[in-house]
């Protein structure tokens, strides 16, 4: 399974969202600045954030992003289903119909044991990404990297050059 490169970006993004100033509005280029990353392609990721209900935005001079939410109300899976949507990894074609002794009555979706340890191993991955927030990875980051709130915090709110 391969997620879109936005994925990653956008979790940085809302990890960074976490550590700004409260009611701060974080705006596409500064966010886009701090990993050096094409602004109109972050800001993509960003719209998809507010259509899934992660961030808010507001517009004019004074505007950008903010976390919609709570970090302990946004899961790993909520990002990563915002950017990359909610299907399934592995989609059964049910190609065991067309094989030997295949019938159209059955749904080999249902049936079929590639599909369902397909099925199982999707939900495994799913689950670890719901059980871990934001605010879990905002609490790991702080532990391992302490000075990382402050500096972000510096780098968010310090002139665009």
């Amino acid at each position: 399974m391969r997620m879109a490169e936005g994925v990653e970006w956008a979790l940085h993004s809302c990890l960074n969202l976490t550590w700004s100033e409260p009611g701060q509005a974080v705006s596409a280029a500064r966010l886009a600045a701090f990993y050096q990353l094409p602004t109109a392609y972050l800001n993509k990721q960003l719209q998809a954030l507010v259509r899934a209900g992660i961030l808010s935005s507001t517009s004019g001079p004074r505007g950008g992003f903010r976390l919609a939410r709570a970090p302990e109300a946004i899961t790993v899976l909520d990002v990563v289903v915002a950017i990359d949507g909610a299907e399934e990894a592995f989609r059964c074609e049910q190609i065991l119909r067309q094989g030997p002794g295949g019938r159209g009555d059955v749904d080999y979706r249902q049936v079929c044991l590639v599909s369902q340890a397909m099925r199982r191993a999707d939900l495994a991955w799913r689950r670890e990404l719901a059980g871990q927030t934001l605010a879990d990875l905002r609490a790991a980051v702080e532990q391992r990297y302490p000075d990382t709130p402050g500096n972000t915090r510096d780098r968010l709110t310090a002139p665009l050059t």
